[in-house]
């Protein structure tokens, strides 16, 4: 199988081969923008772990996996819980896009549904079970799904990298 030849310029991803565009249509990885497919951080470190992927530098350079994790950890600080619960959401079948016009990491489709002509049923905060949450964080996160009509996913990645997931919906009386 061809690998997906992928550039990493600055914190953008993305790549025009035959291959990203054959991935995007049957897996729905990474946003068609013009000619060229762009890959979040998660979506891109998915791939490559799946031997789908070789990521290369602006100067050509092919990374490593641990040379690109280093390089995402550096652009993202909370980058390693993001993915524990991207990959996780992903293997379970989920198809999982990033959601920063929503005030959300990520948007979180059901089973079967369409990116793009259906809409998802979850908006998804992951967060370490080291980290803290505030009552005002949460209200705040509430209030986001609820204004854009989403189910709220909050998603607790423990030390042993196990995932938790809390669903929050709105229910009328």
């Amino acid at each position: 199988m061809v690998k997906i030849r992928a550039t990493l310029i600055g914190e953008k991803i993305s790549s025009n081969s035959k291959q990203a565009v054959d991935t995007f249509s049957s897996q729905r990885l990474g946003e068609k923008l013009n000619e060229k497919i762009y890959y979040s951080l998660s979506e891109a470190l998915y791939l490559v772990e799946s031997k789908k992927m070789e990521i290369h530098d602006f100067k050509n350079k092919k990374l490593s996996k641990k040379e690109t994790l280093k390089r995402f950890e550096k652009i993202d600080k909370k980058f390693k819980t993001k993915y524990i619960v991207f990959k996780d959401l992903r293997q379970r079948g989920y198809i999982v896009k990033t959601a920063l016009k929503f005030g959300a990491e990520f948007r979180v489709y059901e089973k079967g549904k369409n990116p793009g002509k259906e809409h998802a049923k979850w908006i998804l905060f992951p967060v370490s079970e080291t980290q803290q949450m505030t009552w005002h964080d949460f209200s705040a996160k509430n209030r986001v799904s609820h204004s854009v009509k989403k189910n709220l996913l909050i998603a607790i990645v423990d030390e042993e990298g196990d995932v938790s997931y809390y669903e929050v919906s709105w229910k009328r009386p």
